[in-house]
Parts: structure tokens; sequence; C-alpha cells
């Protein structure tokens, strides 16, 4: 049966799966296959139970609880570069079954080094060549950004830092900062990224998440100077600094699934409270992003159905979201203006046949 006006979901699925993406927030240890953590845990002598890694991987209305079981990958489970190569290389596949063209997904190196014990080369050693094996077989290109664990001291990012610049690769292309927000604000790391600067490294950081401040925000860009805002929701508490965000052309990759507002509003509002809803409208420039894909229940694709779905945007919505994506990217000026090219030919061909699609009368 041709799909109707009556009956949109097949034609749209379709066209959303089949919509060149770019990702640009995504955790590593966020995307690790169920199958894979199982097997990881098995080999470690099963420190966590199994129905902590069901309760993983089972996304409730109102998820908690998961940062602990996430923390026991560098600490008890992933003890060799080989490892990082399998969970990237899965991570690169998944994603290119969604038409996900191009990734920047984000990386920890100070648990790496610190809990898991694999030194600072080998492991990014391990994660390039899966990158490189990943566009061979996948024709997915990934890039690697090493982020900060804002969980601990400032003197671990400024090392972390200093890691990343003494082996720098064309992978690996710049920082970030995640983990708990609530009482590290972004000022604590600004030493490290003063280094990431000096050293040419492009920046992102987590910020205005879990309900924290606007003016965290502000910070990440004026002191920390960072390229995009990663989150960045509660930017909507101040209309004119979301403005002056506007006019300085900031890309904010936003997260559907951000498990904050799950908890925090009401199923019944969830999705006409969320900011994200409101943030085009005061000409916020958003890109639309799975975050940790396995841990939040989400695929590429249907990120960009909830955006649809359930915050109400528009297929031409969609075509502003992707250019933003690609704006967004630290890729150079020659390649972004291809892409641009050819990837909203691609999304106005696909547009086209969905229209048809859903015109099209039933036999």
């Amino acid at each position: 049966m041709t799909p109707t006006a009556s009956d949109p979901a097949p034609a749209l699925a379709a066209f959303l799966h089949a919509i060149p993406k770019a990702e640009l927030h995504c955790h590593l240890f966020g995307t690790v296959r169920q199958a894979t953590f199982v097997e990881l845990n098995r080999r470690a002598g099963a420190p966590l139970a199994d129905e902590e890694i069901e309760g993983f991987y089972t996304r409730g209305e109102k998820p908690v609880g998961v940062l602990r079981v996430l923390r026991a990958l560098d600490a008890q489970l992933v003890r060799s570069a080989d490892d990082l190569h399998r969970l990237a290389i899965e991570y690169l596949e998944d994603a290119a079954r969604h038409n996900v063209r191009y990734s920047e997904f984000s990386w920890n190196p100070t648990g790496t080094v610190h809990a898991s014990g694999i030194g600072y080369r080998p492991a990014q050693d391990a994660i390039v060549r899966a990158i490189r094996d990943a566009e061979r077989q996948f024709g997915i290109t990934g890039r690697l950004i090493a982020a900060i664990d804002r969980e601990a001291s400032p003197a671990a990012a400024v090392e972390m830092v200093r890691w990343a610049a003494e082996h720098r690769c064309d992978e690996v292309i710049g920082i970030g900062i995640d983990y708990r927000e609530n009482d590290r604000p972004p000022e604590l790391f600004h030493q490290a990224y003063a280094d990431a600067r000096r050293a040419g490294l492009k920046a992102t950081a987590h910020a205005g998440e879990f309900g924290m401040p606007w003016t965290n925000v502000r910070t990440a860009l004026d002191l920390l100077q960072v390229d995009r805002i990663d989150h960045g929701y509660t930017v909507v508490d101040a209309p004119e600094f979301a403005r002056a965000c506007a006019e300085r052309d900031v890309v904010f990759t936003v997260v559907p699934t951000n498990s904050y507002y799950l908890r925090t509003l009401p199923p019944e509002r969830w999705a006409l409270d969320h900011p994200i809803r409101r943030m085009p409208g005061l000409g916020l420039r958003i890109h639309p992003n799975t975050d940790d894909p396995t841990l939040h229940k989400v695929t590429p694709t249907e990120a960009w159905h909830m955006m649809v779905r359930d915050f109400g945007f528009g297929v031409d919505d969609l075509r502003g979201f992707l250019l933003n994506g690609l704006d967004g990217a630290w890729i150079d000026d020659s390649l972004r203006r291809q892409w641009r090219t050819e990837w909203t030919a691609e999304f106005d061909a696909l547009r086209t046949r969905l229209l048809q699609d859903l015109n099209s009368p039933t036999p």
C-alpha cells in the first residue's frame, strides 16, 4: 500500500532514515551495544549484575542511576586498546546504517588512562584506526573529540589537553567537556581551554544542561571561547542573551532524549515545555544529536523523528537543521561548501519524493 496523507508514518520514517546526517554530539561510551557490554562484563568476572546492565539499556520515562554503570566501563570493563577499537568501529557502523555521513564523537582520555590503565597514545591510535577502518568499510567519516572529565580536577583537564597536543593527528580535532555540570561550572577549566586554543584545537562544552543557569553558556562562549555549545537549553531563560547567540551564529547541538527534562517535566507537558521547541523561535541555530544512543535508546533517525513528532518542526525546519550541522562541523570550508551542495540536493530530492508519496491516492 502506498502511504497517504492519512497514513504518513511509513513515508516520513523512510525519508528521515535516508536524509544525509552529521552527528556532532555523541559519546563513545554511550554507544556501546548491549551484547558488547554483556561480553565485556563477563570477561571481567561480572562486576555488574545482569539487572544493572539491563537497566542501563531500559529507557524509562524518568531515567536515573545510569552514570555509575557508565563509569564501570573505564573502571572495570575496558582493558585494552583493542577494546576501544571495537567500541569505536561498532558505533561508526551503527551510525552509518542511519546514513550518518560524518561524526564527531567524544572520548574521555582521563578515564582511559587513569582508570582503565591504557596509555593515551595507544588508546588514541586504536580509536583513530577504527575511524580509518570504518571509512573504508562503511563510508562514514569520523573525527574524535578529546573530552575533559569535569568530575575530575582542573589539573587533570590540563594534563589531558597536553596529551592531545603532544599526539596531534588529523582525526583528533578538538576538545569538549562532559559529565556532571551541577557543581562543576565551566570557569574551573579555563586553563585547559586556553591551552587547547594555543595548540590549535577546536572546542565545545556542555553548558546549560541539567537546568544549570544560562550564565554557564555565556561563560563557555566568552571565557572558554568555545566554537559551539552542547545542549545549552537554559539560554531560553535569557532572551536578550539568546539573541546575541543568534547574532554570533552559535550552533547548539541539542539532544531530544536529554534525561533532565524527561525526569523533571510531566509527561503530558514534556514536548510542549521542552526548551528545544522554543530555541529556533529565538533565532538560535540548533542541530539534533543522539548524545548516548544506546543508553538513550535512540538512533540518529529517531532523533530527527522526535524533532517532527514531539517538537512540531516541519520538513523545511529539518533542512535548516541539516545546514546548521554542517556549519557547526569542524571541517574545512571547501568540504563544507561541497557537502552543503550535495546534501541539500539529496534532501530536496527526498523531500519531493516524500510529498509525492503523501499525496498519492490509496490504490
